[in-house]
């Protein structure tokens, strides 16, 4: 991997959020599901997120990390806003991140 320098790493907004909306996302090209995420203050974003690992219930209510100054990307019919995060096993699987639960909903990550 490149190295990059503190001042790169200081312009990659991360925050917290919680995930209030999972719903199918037929149109995707890989199974994803739609995700609506609650950031507090900073309000609410949607993302495709290929994360069908887990069910629609075990993703309600959990809180994640997530990229939030991307520019938004069209991916089919929604409009993606921020990018989760999670460690990528061999096998593609994706496991997301988990803020302490005590972090407030849009706090940034440092």
């Amino acid at each position: 991997m490149e190295e990059i320098s503190w001042n790169d790493f200081t312009k990659v907004d991360i925050r917290i959020g919680k995930i209030i909306d999972v719903r199918d996302f037929p149109e995707a090209r890989k199974p994803a599901y739609i995700l609506t995420i609650d950031f507090g203050k900073l309000g609410t974003k949607k993302t495709s997120a290929q994360v069908t690992n887990y069910t629609q219930a075990e993703l309600l209510d959990r809180e994640i990390v997530a990229v939030f100054n991307f520019p938004p990307k069209q991916i089919g019919p929604i409009m993606s806003e921020v990018l989760v995060l999670g460690g990528v096993e061999g096998d593609g699987t994706v496991r997301l991140l988990k803020p302490d639960p005590d972090c407030e909903l849009g706090s940034r990550v440092g």
